[in-house]
């Protein structure tokens, strides 16, 4: 469907990371997007003065957040690789989910691929 710019379901578009990137560092208070992993993990998107409630909050988030290192540098370019699961249909909204593990690893690989022909 690249000829006629059709979404279908299932498809595999790249998307800007900004909104994704905006809500990570709120949820979890660390900044993403930068040019080494080193800085990423030390810098907090908080402002300086935080409530104990809110520290408490951000420490109990810290423990459960992981973050895939290909997931992290699509980041770092500001574009994510993401399938449509809806049918889109005439009012053009589409929803759908980010690409990670396995299924972003080969999604990945055929897109470098087909760029290298």
């Amino acid at each position: 469907m690249v000829r006629t710019k059709t979404l279908v379901k299932g498809a595999i578009v790249q998307i800007d990371a900004t909104p994704f990137r905006q809500w990570y560092e709120q949820h979890y208070g660390v900044v993403l997007g930068k040019k080494t992993a080193a800085t990423a993990q030390t810098t907090t998107a908080a402002p300086a003065t935080r409530s104990k409630a809110a520290e408490a909050k951000f420490a109990a988030r810290a423990e459960t957040r992981a973050l895939e290192h290909a997931l992290e540098e699509q980041f770092n370019t500001g574009r994510l690789l993401v399938a449509i699961s809806s049918r889109p249909g005439q009012s053009g909204r589409a929803d759908g989910y980010i690409l990670e593990g396995k299924e972003l690893e080969f999604y990945h690989r055929k897109i470098t691929q087909k760029k290298k022909h």
